[in-house]
């Protein structure tokens, strides 16, 4: 049988962990927040990429945007560029696979426009691609990331938020993104639609 010590432990360093990021991180969640509310009044859309579980987390924040967080409103323009099978296979086929992102990037990427570029490590080299090619394509970039933070923190510009969680521990770091996720769909309905 499982010792529930075990689990007992991951739900107390998770909940430590997001105690900690909510010390650290709740002005920084905010002007990630206001970066994207900018880009979605102004006519822009967000983009949003990772690998993994953080590709499962750029799709979920596109889903929320696309469809709906917890209020009824319409549909924001917010793309993932994970999901297209045919797209990432033959960029990784006929370039390379750190290129999957950064070449999607350059196609639909406008000046105004968002990336969420998503990485628990902030060192994916295909996820840093894409922020290069945001700065690029003029756009503005909130990064979640954590541990140091990697070459991605390195690469943020003036403008740009990198939202990096206080742990070494992939699976915390993820389970602190999803919050974060979740805070950056509520405050974008918030200041786009509640007229209370």
């Amino acid at each position: 049988m499982t010792d529930t010590r075990r689990i007992v432990s991951h739900f107390e360093e998770s909940i430590e962990v997001k105690q900690n990021s909510m010390t650290t991180l709740a002005n920084a969640i905010a002007a990630a927040a206001s970066v994207m509310i900018d880009t979605l009044k102004n006519g822009g859309k967000i983009l949003s990429c990772g690998n993994g579980g953080s590709a499962g987390d750029a799709q979920h924040f596109s889903a929320e945007l696309l469809n709906r967080f917890e209020m009824e409103r319409p549909g924001l323009p917010a793309v993932a560029l994970t999901t297209d099978s045919s797209t990432l296979t033959s960029i990784a086929n006929d370039y390379a696979y750190v290129q999957i992102f950064s070449k999607q990037v350059h196609a639909l990427g406008n000046p105004g426009d968002c990336l969420l570029a998503i990485s628990t490590s902030g060192n994916s080299p295909n996820v840093l691609d894409a922020v290069h090619a945001a700065h690029d394509r003029g756009m503005g970039i909130v990064a979640l990331t954590g541990r140091d933070g990697g070459p991605i923190a390195a690469a943020m510009k003036d403008g740009d938020v990198e939202l990096r969680v206080p742990s070494d521990r992939t699976a915390r770091t993820q389970e602190v993104h999803l919050v974060m996720i979740h805070c950056l769909c509520d405050a974008i309905d918030q200041a786009l639609f509640n007229d209370a």
